[in-house]
């Protein structure tokens, strides 16, 4: 089974924040690191989960109607940590350098199922190919648009397509041309033989930070044995 990060270590520290991502980064043995990109007003790639920025800062509103400069004076808190800021995508493959260039993966979902984003696919390979690091990303997306878009852009991009089952996936699969499938992890619904082949990246929800730890360990041999490939987690250290 193969870990990955979900918004970097999410359950412990902030999501999708520098430190989230550094205490990641540390972990002997990941696959790799799943985040959320989005486009500020004044076409800036950040990485975001949520359309708005209510959730995770003291602001409100939609990120696509902030300029970067006015994302990176908002605050994400961390307790006794250093407060967080907005990171540009540009930013992460910075901070992810050294681990990237020995074989570290960064699986980016496009956040364009709620808001399109014009031109945000266009924008996103070119940043990949500007940092050389075509080799180390998976595009994800619920918006099967946004996939076509990446591979028409990048014939040779991998691509994961996002469901909430794996046959939805799978049916979603051949439109995009994607190579892998992206199910929640309580989403499959479909005998191992008829995914066998694909890598099945399952991602987890819930428990994200400020949440306390639950101590409890998933079977990683029966969800193996449900043909997931690729486990995408919130606690990896757990793991590893």
């Amino acid at each position: 089974m193969k870990i990955w990060a979900h918004r970097g270590c999410s359950q412990r520290y902030p999501e999708n924040t520098q430190l989230a991502f550094e205490k990641a980064l540390a972990i002997k043995g990941l696959e790799g690191i799943e985040l959320d990109v989005q486009l500020t007003r004044d076409g800036e790639l950040v990485v975001i989960h949520d359309e708005r920025v209510d959730r995770t800062t003291e602001g409100m509103g939609f990120v696509r109607d902030y300029t970067l400069a006015e994302l990176k004076r908002l605050h994400i808190y961390a307790d006794e940590n250093p407060s967080q800021c907005i990171l540009t995508m540009e930013e992460v493959f910075d901070l992810a350098e050294q681990r990237l260039r020995t074989g570290l993966k960064l699986n980016i979902e496009l956040k364009t199922s709620v808001y399109p984003y014009p031109g945000m696919e266009e924008k996103l390979v070119e940043l990949v190919y500007k940092k050389g690091r075509a080799g180390n990303v998976v595009y994800s997306s619920f918006y099967t648009l946004s996939l076509e878009r990446v591979r028409e852009i990048d014939p040779k991009a991998q691509i994961g397509v996002l469901d909430g089952k794996v046959s939805d996936c799978l049916y979603k699969l051949r439109g995009c041309q994607a190579d892998a499938l992206h199910p929640f992890w309580r989403g499959m619904d479909l005998p191992k033989e008829r995914v066998k082949g694909y890598p099945v990246r399952a991602w987890m929800a819930g428990h994200l930070y400020p949440e306390k730890p639950t101590g409890t360990r998933l079977d990683l041999e029966a969800l193996e044995e449900q043909g997931i490939t690729d486990i995408i987690l919130n606690e990896p250290e757990r793991y590893l």
